[in-house]
């Protein structure tokens, strides 16, 4: 048995789906259902017995405790995360009180529940948790990109607040011997991605006939990695990743933000061709840039081949054309996530388009 933390968002139902696919082992699933959590994701696994969804808050400590002793798991898994730099910006309280006290509130509780297990499985236990490649700041046009020992420089609420739970992980390892794995992973993307993040955004209002914004000059660089390969990494790091250990996950693809939006509309003019004729790109607009806008990110994830064998199996080609298809091909996904909050996040972060 596992214990996932987040596991009805996007990265984390995507572990959940690929976990239960490819083993038998069990999964106890808590989320707490923010705008991003949706159990809609989760659909397939109806009345699957391997999969135990609980609504909860990483910062409930007296839940946490009760489902690490009654389930037992020998890992947890922790996604749970506010995740978006521009609701960071906007409000970033609930960054602090998720991203900060939320970790900390989940490493005391799985402290107090690991010191207790008998000797064989205390070896045996691990903590994951998943990060980001944003706590290590911006990069210049010919820097090399981030490795695990770059330091930390966030420039942003969400970044920040997400440095200091990977510094609150590494001191329980080190100060009381929680044994932890961290991963750093670049720009995900692929299936059940809410659309607020750049690709999903851009397919959703492409076939809506809305604009297509795009920050500044459009020419942030981002390595974007497949989300089924970003599970296979935790997978992997899970497995056979040292203890203590940070392991970079990135997937080889840097690329500015203008090509991914190019790239996606060339995708919908050869897979859902306009009535009109005309290409997605004419719906392109620039709108003004986000305060404190990284301007490059680039993972080295040389250290994860290295000592565990592990590369992403999706080229940026391969992966960006199953996750157009996917939207396509889900409209009811789309139209389920697209509550009236996220109408109005969207109408109000994206008014000057």
């Amino acid at each position: 048995m596992i214990l996932v933390t987040g596991g009805a968002g996007f990265i984390g139902a995507n572990f959940v789906l690929d976990w239960l696919a490819t083993n038998e082992e069990p999964v106890v699933n808590i989320d707490k259902l923010t705008y991003a959590g949706n159990l809609h994701n989760l659909a397939s696994l109806k009345g699957d017995a391997r999969h135990v969804f609980v609504q909860g808050d990483i910062g409930d400590s007296a839940l946490l405790s009760r489902l690490l002793q009654e389930h037992r798991p020998r890992a947890v898994v922790n996604f749970a995360a506010e995740s978006h730099v521009d609701r960071s910006i906007h409000g970033p309280e609930d960054f602090i009180q998720t991203n900060v006290v939320g970790t900390f509130r989940l490493l005391e509780s799985v402290r107090g529940y690991w010191n207790a297990l008998p000797d064989a499985e205390k070896q045996g236990f691990r903590f994951l948790h998943v990060s980001t490649d944003e706590v290590y700041g911006s990069l210049a046009a010919d820097a090399p990109a981030f490795t695990e020992d770059h330091l930390y420089e966030p420039n942003s609420p969400y970044s920040a607040s997400k440095a200091a739970s990977d510094h609150l992980v590494r001191a329980w390892h080190h100060t009381y011997g929680l044994p932890v794995l961290t991963t750093n992973c670049s720009n995900n993307y692929g299936p059940l991605h809410f659309p607020e993040k750049l690709i999903p955004l851009m397919i959703v209002n492409a076939l809506a006939g809305k604009p297509l914004p795009i920050y500044g000059d459009g020419m942030q660089v981002r390595d974007w990695l497949y989300v089924k390969d970003h599970c296979s990494a935790i997978r992997r790091v899970l497995e056979g990743g040292r203890l203590g250990e940070t392991y970079n996950v990135g997937g080889w693809n840097e690329k500015p933000n203008v090509e991914i939006v190019n790239t996606v509309c060339a995708l919908l003019d050869e897979l859902r061709p306009r009535a009109d004729g005309q290409s997605y790109a004419g719906q392109i607009t620039y709108v003004k840039d986000r305060p404190g806008h990284d301007r490059r990110y680039a993972i080295d994830a040389r250290k994860l081949e290295r000592e565990l064998g592990w590369k992403p199996a999706e080229t940026f080609e391969s992966g960006i054309r199953k996750t157009v298809q996917w939207y396509l091909e889900n409209p009811e996904w789309v139209a389920q996530v697209q509550s009236g909050a996220y109408r109005d996040w969207v109408q109000t972060q994206y008014a000057s388009a």
